[in-house]
């Protein structure tokens, strides 16, 4: 087995990112990375079985393509993939959407409309094939450029965290993968990944980081930066998840209703509370509401600390539509307003 198969497989036992029995959708873009963890996976579950390494699981993949119709070579791109998928006997589905006339209509950005209609994608393909998981092929260059750019947007201590291993039902194989040691591996496999030249267009932020900023970095401050951010975003996940069992344990405590709609606290105890664990408990309750904490900024949560704290008579904040808090009876509660 290749060292860098031997990694993934190293990654994929460490955080259970395949059990036996997954059938796993493979994002496949026909770039570097994606055709790395196609070869990768392939060779993966052909030694299912077989010693010496013993792979503890059996899966199966289908390969899942998006055209976003944004360069002439798209076309070329999605037909490599789709031979490849025919030579080897893998199930392929693609999609061609015009993602520029997408991001028009919709007012975002164009890399948000092509990530939207990636993911939406993958998701149809899992439902329709049964599949459990959705397979993306960030590596580790992707986890600390994601890191640095929220950094610059001013990210709290989960944005340190860069990309996981794991995320619902998506999975990330390449992630403790430099994109050198994929390049390799592409090269040594003779697999002749198609670049997309628009990832050297340093319009975008993260193309500046990438070709800019962290070069610049190696060359003039640290070589090794590339590891020396995967060590900061270690002890930062570890810290993390700490400091989320400290909330979930005061959560244990304060919570005197948790229904779907409606989850209250116990107000004396809430605002006796630390700053930082009454910031995550609030986090926390709006995702066990909404499943999501992506409407609420740190701006939101300090008013309602603040409207915990100055608790005179009846007093309520709707941070947006959706939300609303209420102090009350010594209780705090939360509401999930959409019908």
């Amino acid at each position: 087995m290749h060292a860098l198969e031997k990694k993934v497989l190293q990654t994929i036992k460490a955080n259970s990112l395949i059990e036996d029995g997954d059938k796993i959708v493979l994002g496949v873009s026909g770039g570097p990375d994606s055709m790395c963890m196609l070869k990768v996976c392939r060779n993966i579950l052909e030694e299912q079985g077989k010693e010496p390494n013993k792979i503890p699981f059996q899966a199966k993949i289908v390969v899942a393509h998006v055209n976003h119709q944004l360069r002439e070579e798209a076309k070329e791109e999605e037909t490599y993939v789709k031979n490849y998928c025919e030579k080897n006997g893998i199930e392929f589905y693609a999609k061609s959407i015009d993602v520029k006339k997408l991001a028009h209509t919709n007012k975002i950005g164009t890399e948000e409309a092509g990530r939207k209609v990636r993911y939406e994608f993958f998701e149809e393909i899992r439902k329709k094939t049964n599949a459990t998981k959705i397979a993306i092929a960030h590596n580790k260059n992707d986890k600390i450029e994601t890191i640095l750019l929220h950094l610059l947007r001013g990210s709290g201590i989960e944005g340190l965290k860069g990309i996981e291993p794991k995320r619902g039902n998506l999975i990330r194989p390449l992630i403790e993968c430099e994109r050198i040691e994929i390049e390799k591996y592409c090269e040594e496999n003779q697999l002749q990944p198609k670049i997309d030249q628009s990832n050297f267009d340093n319009i975008y932020y993260r193309n500046k980081i990438r070709n800019v900023v962290i070069p610049y970095i190696q060359k003039e401050f640290n070589p090794n930066i590339i590891r020396t951010m995967e060590r900061l975003s270690e002890i930062v996940r570890m810290e993390d998840e700490y400091m989320d069992q400290q909330t979930e344990e005061s959560y244990q405590k304060l919570v005197t209703k948790e229904e779907e709609k409606e989850i209250a606290m116990d107000l004396k105890m809430f605002n006796s509370q630390e700053t930082v664990i009454k910031a995550r408990l609030i986090r926390y309750i709006i995702k066990r509401l909404f499943r999501t904490t992506a409407s609420i900024e740190k701006i939101h949560i300090e008013d309602i600390i603040k409207l915990c704290h100055h608790n005179i008579g009846n007093k309520y904040l709707t941070p947006n539509k959706n939300l609303k808090v209420l102090v009350k009876n010594q209780k705090v509660y939360f509401f999930n307003l959409i019908q």
